[in-house]
Formats: structure tokens, C-alpha cells, sequence
């Protein structure tokens, strides 16, 4: 009872540890890391908190994306000939998974194996994660490496994070697919909202223009572009001539519920440029009229003249992503309130559009990792299983035992008869001895029991395999009312089994007793 409690608890908590009980999304979504982004700030957050039995409520985002290693050697043990040193770049697939300052770290902070965990603030985004040691040794990942995470948009996008701390929780399945990290990077990344940029076409126009577009990334419905002269269709301008100077954008989106246009993102795009003047015609450009141009950074590169070349730096906007999330964990105060507080939820907010239109939904840990729990409460009926063969063990060794009394005793019990005892008062010493005996033997089990119990919860003597078991030792959890019950169900059942045994007495006849002695 106490490994399989245990077990079942550990398991729970780490999977837990991972997510949350309760998950809301937007409706039609299916599983806790492909969801569509709903809006963070939601009107009805602080109703949801007052629900029984939840404890916080903190938004998260999720986000695909491959990790990448650096180039490292390794050698080769060849069966024939000499060793041979190749060099290696491993990738590995993982789901990013954002936080904020507000995330109960409890849960790593208990596997932390190496380092830290990441530190968030408010004025700007870390490039701070948290990696299992599965992931990095996988990847030959160590602590304050600078690593390549790869984001797949409209093109691959690759950022670089510095991993500050590793843990180990043993459950596999998730230690090598969760990456921890700022939500405000997963926010950006995950094309929440919609977010604008300023960038030059490669080719010049067959007219010899330079052309501006504005690339957005997000959603694409119902915008407008300001470039100067108020918001317009057109998602770009062309340029006949250059000089030193900044260009804005601002994004507009239109509510033609209200007949208007409302600003959402402002971007810009600046030109370094030495000459007074320059004419797109002055441009170098390839034969397919493919501008020549040296990349600097992700935002920045040069362009080149016959008289000048020109420094441009594009300043994205900062975009709404930043209002978008990929849905709220519900912590609970414990495992017992999981239907009820999902019940609850579930009349608050399922089949009712928030202020911004959305239809939320309640998603259930048991039905996101289904194949895990019903693996779990598999494990209930092995332990039915077990203690009914015991039971049935105990019942028989002490009616054996009852009748080895009663047989060794037939001229006493005779004695007695014939001195006027009844047959029931007779069965009664015997069940009262029998009963004696029995708890002798819980006595000396529960000591032998809870000492194992108490040498295995200290120590970990017992290990297990955590690739086939997710532990790497035998987990025990033992309360008291379930060494109770324990006590209580095999005293009685076997004091009650032995009513029958005791039948035997009423069959003794007092002059055959006395006579056989």
C-alpha cells in the first residue's frame, strides 16, 4: 500500500510539475501545447481564482522548436582497424515552454541538479533556460552555454539562450521534450497577436524603384498601413531616392463595428547615409536586378552605391504579441478538488465569449495525459489483487491454527461441558485466544513492515530503473488512516473467518472426551 501510494503520488506530482490539473484555452483546441493564443488579460480572471479549491492561476506559452549543438568530437570504436574521430552536431525536438516572474518554481527548484533556475524581470526579456540532463547530454549541453534554438515561422528563425540551470526529474518522456523559458520570448516568437516590421525588397522594380514593404507577422485581417499620409491598403511604398533618414509605419486594424481605424503597431526603418542624396538607379545591383547587400545582424545590413554605401537598421514594433497567451494553468490546492473545481470552471466559462470574442474551454490533465493515468489506476486493482491473496493466506493459517487448539484440547473443552459451559462460551475462549495470537502477529508484521517503510524513505535502498519506471528509487507514502484500515480489515476479517472454525467445539461430545483421556 505504501509503494503503490507513493508511486502514484510521485508520478502525479511530476506530471503535475509539468503542467497544471487544469488548463483553459480557447475552445476547439485539443492537448496543452498545441493551442491557439487567447488574450491575457481576461476580465473574469479574478472569478476564476475565487473558485474553490484553486490555488493560483498563472498564463503560460508554448512553442515548438528544435534545439541545435555545437560541433563537438567523438570517436568511433571501430571492430577492425584504428579508432576513428568524427565530428558530430547533434538537433534534438522540444516544446519551449514560457513562464512569467510569477511561476511556482517549487517543483524544479526540488530537481534542480546544476546551476539556477532562469531570473525574469519586468523591463526585458531574458535569454535564460532551464534544460534537463537528459537534453544535455544528449546535446553536450553545460552550464552558461550559449546555445542555437531554432523557431519555425514563415522562415526559420534561430535565437541564442544561455542555459543556466539543468534538473532531473526522471520522468523521461517529459525531461527530453520541456524547455523552460521567459514567456516573453515564446510570446514573440509564437506570432502571437501581430507585430510589424519595415524591410526592403531584393530586386529593384523594373520602373528603378527601391520598394518598403511592411512584413507582419500574425494576423493578416482587416489592416491598414500609415506611411506618412495616413492609413491606407497598400503594404508598401517605392523609393526613388535615398538619404539619411527614418521612415515610420504604423499598423492600423479596422473595427468597422465602430467605422474606425485603431493604431496597433508602430515600426520604423532607418537609412545611414553619407551623400546628400542618392538615386535608386545608383544602386549595384546583379544582372536579375537582385540588390547587392551584406547582412550585419538580424535587423541591421549594408547596401552599396557607386558613390556611398548605406547602413539600414530595421526597428520592429513591439507588436501585441505581449497581450497573448497560449492559455492559463490552474493550480489546485490538492488532487481531490480536481472535478469539483473543474466543474465549477467549466459553468464560468465554457460557451460564454470574453470580452474579446473568444470561447475558452476547460482541459483535464486525466484526458491530456490519459495513457499515464490509466496506467496509474491500474496499479489500484494490483493492490486489490494482492491484499485479497493475503487476506485469504491469513484466513487459512489461523483456521489451521484454530483447529490444532481445538484438537489438542478435546478434554478440556470435554471438562468443561461436562461442568456445564455452553458451546458459545466455549468458542469464545478459543476465538479470544485465537484473537490474542492474531495480534501477535500484526504486532511483529507491522514492525518488521513500517521499519522497511522507514528505511526506504530515508535511505532509497531499493532502486528502480527511471527509463521504464520514471523513479530512480521505490517511492513510499504511507498515512495513517490507511495503516488503519489496513490494521482493522485483517484483524476483524480473520477474528470473523475463524466463527467457523470454532463450529468444531459443538461436535465434541463430553463423555467421549473424558473417556479418550
Amino acid at each position: 500500500m505504501a509503494i503503490v501510494t507513493g508511486f502514484q503520488n510521485e508520478i502525479r506530482e511530476k506530471i503535475m510539475g509539468f503542467s497544471a490539473p487544469l488548463f483553459i484555452s480557447k475552445m476547439g483546441t485539443d492537448g496543452f501545447y498545441d493551442c491557439d493564443p487567447i488574450h491575457k488579460n481576461q476580465t473574469d480572471i479574478n472569478a476564476w481564482k475565487n473558485v474553490k479549491g484553486v490555488n493560483n492561476i498563472n498564463p503560460v506559452c508554448y512553442k515548438p522548436a528544435l534545439l541545435q549543438s555545437a560541433r563537438f568530437s567523438d570517436t568511433l570504436s571501430l571492430i577492425f582497424g584504428k579508432d576513428s574521430v568524427a565530428e558530430k552536431q547533434e538537433i534534438a525536438g522540444v516544446i519551449m515552454k514560457g513562464v512569467g516572474m510569477g511561476y511556482d518554481w517549487s517543483f524544479l527548484k526540488k530537481h534542480l541538479k546544476l546551476g539556477r533556475l532562469p531570473k525574469f524581470n519586468r523591463n526585458s526579456r531574458q535569454q535564460e533556460i532551464l534544460v534537463s540532463s537528459k537534453i544535455a547530454l544528449n546535446l553536450n549541453y553545460k552550464i552558461n552555454d550559449q546555445i542555437s534554438v531554432y523557431y519555425v515561422k514563415d522562415h526559420p528563425i534561430v535565437k541564442h539562450y544561455k542555459v543556466v540551470g539543468i534538473f532531473n526529474t526522471g520522468l523521461e518522456e517529459f525531461d527530453k521534450r520541456i524547455v523552460f523559458c521567459d514567456i516573453r520570448e515564446i510570446q514573440r516568437m509564437g506570432d502571437f497577436g501581430i507585430s510589424s516590421k519595415i524591410t526592403i525588397d531584393d530586386t529593384i522594380s523594373k520602373s528603378g524603384s527601391i520598394l518598403l514593404k511592411a512584413e507582419i507577422s500574425g494576423n493578416l485581417k482587416d489592416l491598414l498601413f500609415d506611411w506618412g499620409n495616413g492609413p491606407e491598403i497598400y503594404g508598401g511604398i517605392y523609393l526613388n531616392q535615398l538619404r539619411d533618414t527614418t521612415i515610420r509605419l504604423v499598423v492600423h486594424q479596422m473595427d468597422y463595428a465602430r467605422n474606425q481605424s485603431i493604431p496597433i503597431d508602430t515600426s520604423y526603418i532607418r537609412f545611414y547615409c553619407n551623400q546628400k542624396r542618392l538615386n535608386s538607379s545608383d544602386f549595384i545591383h546583379d544582372e536579375y536586378f537582385k540588390l547587392k547587400r551584406e547582412d550585419l545582424s538580424e535587423n541591421s545590413f549594408l547596401l552599396f552605391s557607386n558613390k556611398d554605401e548605406i547602413r539600414v537598421e530595421s526597428i520592429p514594433g513591439k507588436g501585441t504579441s505581449y497581450d497573448y497567451v497560449s492559455g492559463f494553468e490552474v493550480q489546485l490546492r490538492n488532487w481531490d478538488e480536481l472535478k469539483p473545481a473543474g466543474e465549477a470552471l467549466k459553468s464560468i466559462i465554457e460557451m460564454k465569449p470574453t470580452k474579446y470574442n473568444e470561447l475558452l474551454q476547460i482541459q483535464n490533465i486525466l484526458n491530456a495525459e490519459s495513457d499515464l493515468f490509466a496506467w496509474l489506476a491500474f496499479l489500484d486493482y494490483n493492490v486489490l489483487i494482492i491484499i485479497i491473496l493475503m487476506l485469504v493466506i491469513g484466513i487459512v493459517n489461523v483456521g489451521s491454527a484454530m483447529l490444532v487448539l481445538i484438537v489438542v484440547r478435546t478434554n478440556f473443552i470435554g471438562i468443561l461441558k461436562a461442568i456445564g459451559a455452553t458451546d458459545w462460551n466455549i468458542r469464545k475462549v478459543f476465538l479470544i485466544y485465537a484473537a490474542n495470537l492474531i495480534l501477535k502477529g500484526m504486532l511483529i508484521g507491522n514492525v518488521v513492515g513500517l521499519t522497511i517503510c522507514l528505511i526506504q524513505y530515508k535511505f532509497g535502498v531499493f532502486s528502480l530503473d527511471p527509463s521504464i519506471y520514471y523513479l530512480d528509487k521505490v517511492p513510499i507514502e504511507l498515512t495513517m488512516l490507511n495503516w488503519l484500515l489496513i490494521n482493522l480489515i485483517t484483524f476483524f476479517v480473520c477474528l470473523i473467518s475463524l466463527i467457523i472454525p470454532s463450529y468444531v467445539v459443538t461436535r465434541i461430545s463430553p463423555t467421549k472426551s473424558i473417556r479418550f483421556n
